[in-house]
């Protein structure tokens, strides 16, 4: 095929006229659907978060047939819970000159120019109305003496246009929505299916149809139909090694869409958040953000004396101890007019060339100092303890520091991708009956989205706008049938998927230095094989090899108290190496291994060509009622077997069931799926 042939074609669909008259021109132009059509419709949509909960609770009260999936045992877990700072509306309570045009120019300027600006000013428009819904839900947004909507500032604008409540404002939004999502489940027009993911989505002639889900708890492959399909999964930045994501927030369900013939945009605007608590360890699966909202009152310096960040990294300085004419206020120096408020992405340059000039006040030469040392100064302590109570709370529970004495640490991190699934004017993808909402969708927020909008679009577009245009697509179904299921292409995308898991249960799979298969039977997770080196170093040997594992028994120090202890036998005769001593156990004789006064133990255990190693839970110390025990599988040749037989999802996501005898200790039996779990937060569909 030619270029041409190949090329894209992209219809944006955006409406003429002026900018602050296209959606209400769009809204009088577009075709709508009878309550009575409206029954004969099924929608499904994909996430829970605040654009899927508030999509789901709108459409199913507008009369729709909803299907709404979540891959979290429930729909209130989704990851817009942990947005903490606010949400951005073009209210104008302070009478500071804010208006929608200024909402609309701050968010194009911030956004470096490259959004789309009849979306933003849509979004702009609608933003005063989300904040009127979410009071109506009885969302608990911080109020001013007099009763008035309180507001803050955030990063990118010279107004205090932020509503909140306190540093858990997408926990009380997604309550908000929840709420009305649960309303509509009870009344029957709503499905929810938790616990499921989307593996692939179902095109036929040409259009969205449905999608193939996995039940977590079964392990079942699923089909589901429906005349239109929804994404709201949220963004892809667990491409990177660590980011501010929830581990679920792993971007697959856009990315099957992509491979589906979806197109996708801007995938490198990538948001880098400037406040995020620096890296701590090796062991972390993801990293904790510290709200924007800080900044408000918060300022960031670094030394200006090369010795002394070198006496704050050996310790011999505390932060407080540096004078304030030694204090480099660079965001202040360098932005006078915005501050410390200037946008994410010139805050984390900032940060990131201070370090790299050596100015870095950690041991790793990765932080910058967040003070609240003025503010505490000029308002008291009571005062930033009511507007960030909670988030110093859980900035000492993380780091053992306590803010209110000493700066945060902070340093920038991955945290928002504003790039996304191609969308037009109407919210549809270039699949027609497949639209994108929130962050899943590129359209809103050009190279760098502003603090405090990703509530906004998430409930912009699920409360005020997919409900107007997904009428004009489904106006033309309103004679079609139900969607069928029992159809060529479901069937080819459900056998792609099953042909794919399949494919994983037989090939290497590198997990961190080992590889493993799994093995599953009606939904058990019987068994985990660890296999050598490499393929062509099992394919060379013509007898199987024998089974070795290198086990690392690891404790935690307690009220004193370090013990834990793990049970190992096998089929065949075993060889276990402590240290320069050896000992042989007969088959199914029990050794019984134990790190008691000590922080970890290690092993080597290996058994006889064609038997295999059984590994039974850790067990509870009677010396030590309250302990932490760690098991890690280092490497491993061909099998291990799990004596204790765990369901996929237990196994994989470390859930306990409530029958397991007390003698094991729920941390062992998490430890005991390490592996498992590192792997299947990312690869396992």
């Amino acid at each position: 095929k030619s270029h041409e042939d190949m090329a894209l074609k992209l219809d944006a669909k955006i409406p003429a006229g002026e900018l602050a008259q296209k959606w209400n021109n769009h809204k009088a132009a577009i075709k709508v659907v009878s309550p009575a059509n409206k029954r004969k419709l099924d929608i499904i949509i994909v996430g829970t978060g605040l654009g899927g909960a508030s999509a789901a609770a709108s459409l199913g009260e507008l009369g729709y047939n909803v299907k709404i999936f979540c891959i979290q045992d429930s729909p209130r877990r989704a990851h817009s819970i942990a947005a903490q700072g606010g949400i951005n509306a073009a209210k104008n309570y302070q009478n500071d000159n804010d208006s929608v045009y200024r909402l609309f120019y701050d968010t194009i300027k911030g956004g470096d120019y490259r959004a789309r600006e009849a979306n933003v000013y849509r979004l702009a428009e609608v933003s005063n109305l989300i904040i009127d819904q979410c009071v109506a839900q009885g969302v608990p947004f911080a109020r001013e003496y007099g009763g008035l909507l309180a507001n803050r500032s955030f990063g990118g604008a010279q107004v205090s246009r932020t509503f909140y409540a306190r540093g858990q404002t997408g926990q009380q939004l997604l309550l908000g929505a929840y709420a009305a999502l649960n309303k509509e489940i009870a009344a029957g027009s709503v499905k929810s299916y938790p616990r499921h993911e989307m593996l692939d989505i179902v095109i036929e002639d040409g259009e969205a149809k449905g999608i193939i889900a996995r039940n977590l708890v079964t392990g079942e492959i699923e089909r589901h139909g429906a005349h239109a399909v929804v994404i709201a999964t949220g963004g892809y930045g667990n491409v990177f090694f660590l980011s501010t994501n929830a581990m679920a927030s792993n971007g697959s369900a856009a990315f099957q869409c992509y491979r589906k013939g979806a197109g996708f945009a801007n995938p490198c605007f990538t948001q880098i958040h400037p406040t995020c608590i620096p890296v701590h360890g090796d062991q972390q699966s993801k990293l904790t953000l510290m709200s924007e909202s800080l900044r408000n009152d918060g300022r960031i310096w670094v030394p200006k004396k090369i010795e002394d960040v070198q006496a704050i990294r050996s310790g011999a300085k505390k932060p407080s101890d540096i004078a304030e004419e030694d204090r480099d206020y660079y965001l202040e120096r360098r932005y006078p007019a915005f501050g410390n408020l200037v946008p994410r992405d010139v805050a984390s340059r900032a940060a990131k060339e201070r370090c790299g000039a050596g100015f870095g006040v950690n041991e790793t030469g990765l932080a910058v100092f967040l003070d609240f040392k003025t503010a505490i100064e000029r308002l008291g302590k009571e005062v930033i303890k009511q507007r960030y109570g909670n988030l110093f709370d859980m900035y000492e529970e993380i780091t053992d520091t306590n803010p209110y004495e000493q700066p945060m640490m902070i340093f920038p991190a991955v945290h928002y991708t504003m790039g996304g699934i191609w969308v037009d004017y109407n919210l549809m993808t270039t699949i027609p009956g497949l639209y994108a909402i929130g962050e899943a969708n590129f359209s809103d927020h050009g190279a760098n989205r502003l603090g405090a909008s990703a509530l906004m679009q998430g409930l912009a577009d699920g409360y005020f706008v997919l409900p107007y245009t997904i009428g004009d697509y489904l106006s033309h179904k309103i004679q079609a049938p139900k969607v069928s299921t029992d159809t060529p292409a479901f069937a080819e995308a459900e056998k792609a998927v099953k042909d794919k898991i399949a494919s994983c249960s037989r090939d290497n799979l590198y997990i961190g230095q080992t590889d493993a298969e799994f093995v599953v039977a009606e939904g058990k997770i019987c068994s985990v094989l660890f296999r050598g080196d490499t393929e062509e170093e099992e394919e060379s040997s013509e007898t199987q090899k024998p089974q070795k594992i290198r086990v690392i028994l690891k404790t935690e120090n307690f009220s004193g108290y370090e013990h834990a202890s793990a049970k190992l036998r096998g089929t065949k005769k075993i060889y276990v190496r402590e240290g320069k001593t050896q000992r042989e156990y007969q088959p199914g004789e029990t050794y019984e291994i134990t790190a008691a006064g000590m922080k970890e133990k290690r092993v080597n255990v290996t058994c006889e060509e064609g038997g295999r190693i059984e590994l039974s839970s850790l067990k509870r110390g009677k010396e030590a009622p309250i302990y932490r025990g760690e098991l890690e599988i280092v490497k491993a040749g061909d099998g291990l077997h799990i004596i204790n037989e765990l369901s996929l999802e237990e196994y994989l996501y470390g859930v306990i069931p409530s029958e397991m005898p007390a003698e094991y200790h729920p941390e062992a039996l998490k430890a005991q799926a390490v592996c498992a779990r590192s792997y299947a937060a990312r690869h396992v569909k």
